[in-house]
């Protein structure tokens, strides 16, 4: 124990520390999402080429699947900050997990969205009740509900626990939703790295960039709005109020 008080991250976990470092980081990492996002959007719809099959709606991936990857690896990390705010007590677990929910639910409202646009002209429908589809829907009430349950409970550690449990809870979705295409008949195509050579090197540097400007953007993002909530919850510490006058 006395040896993992030592790592110098741990300290992290105060929120006197973890607020100057966010102030850091979100600027640096706000402006590598906006540049990534630019060069994976240009490389994505005007030098990858056109698909075989698909014609030019296939772009739409280059949106449509870095965000419904992160969906899935928000809502993993969301759960594993819950269980460490529920095991050991830890604040900052807690307001990580609440501030990495609405993020969370924000790229799997864009997944389905997306998808839907691409299945129209794919399948000839916005919609159907497919495993991946449904159950990536029951990833965005997932987020809901772990955002409203919060919210709901005046009492805040109340509030924590369940909320928490709720997250917990909820990951036994996150490997039907990744593996639905091969558990059950399912129209949605399988991984996007599962077609070869039918995927150029114009294709996968469009994604991989897309996917890492979805990455510090989430980064960015969730650490601004940790930023919000320890202030909203520090506001008789006298760091916080001094940097709330500011």
């Amino acid at each position: 124990m006395s040896a993992i008080r030592r790592i110098p991250w741990m300290k992290y976990a105060s929120a006197s520390n973890f607020y100057p470092l966010a102030n850091r980081l979100v600027p640096l990492f706000m402006g590598l999402a906006i540049v990534l996002a630019l060069m994976g959007l240009y490389v994505g719809f005007f030098v990858a080429p056109i698909d075989y099959q698909q014609g030019n709606s296939y772009r739409i991936m280059f949106i449509h699947v870095p965000a419904a990857w992160m969906s899935m690896l928000i809502y993993l990390l969301l759960a594993m900050y819950a269980i460490i705010s529920l095991v050991w007590r830890v604040k900052m677990a807690d307001i990580m997990a609440y501030s990495l929910a609405p993020t969370g639910a924000m790229f799997t409202f864009l997944a389905l969205l997306t998808g839907a646009l691409w299945g129209r002209p794919t399948w000839g429908t916005y919609w159907v009740w497919d495993a991946r589809l449904t159950s990536e829907l029951l990833l965005l009430f997932l987020y809901l509900g772990y955002m409203g349950l919060y919210s709901a409970i005046p009492d805040r550690q109340r509030a924590s626990r369940a909320a928490s449990f709720l997250a917990i809870v909820g990951v036994v979705n996150v490997p039907i939703i990744y593996f639905s295409v091969i558990w059950w008949n399912s129209l949605h195509q399988g991984s996007s790295f599962s077609g070869g050579p039918s995927m150029t090197g114009e294709m996968l540097s469009a994604l991989l960039l897309m996917v890492f400007a979805c990455w510090a953007y989430t980064i960015a993002v969730v650490l601004r709005r940790a930023q919000a909530v320890i202030l909203e919850r520090k506001k008789v510490a006298l760091w916080a109020s001094q940097i709330s006058k500011k």
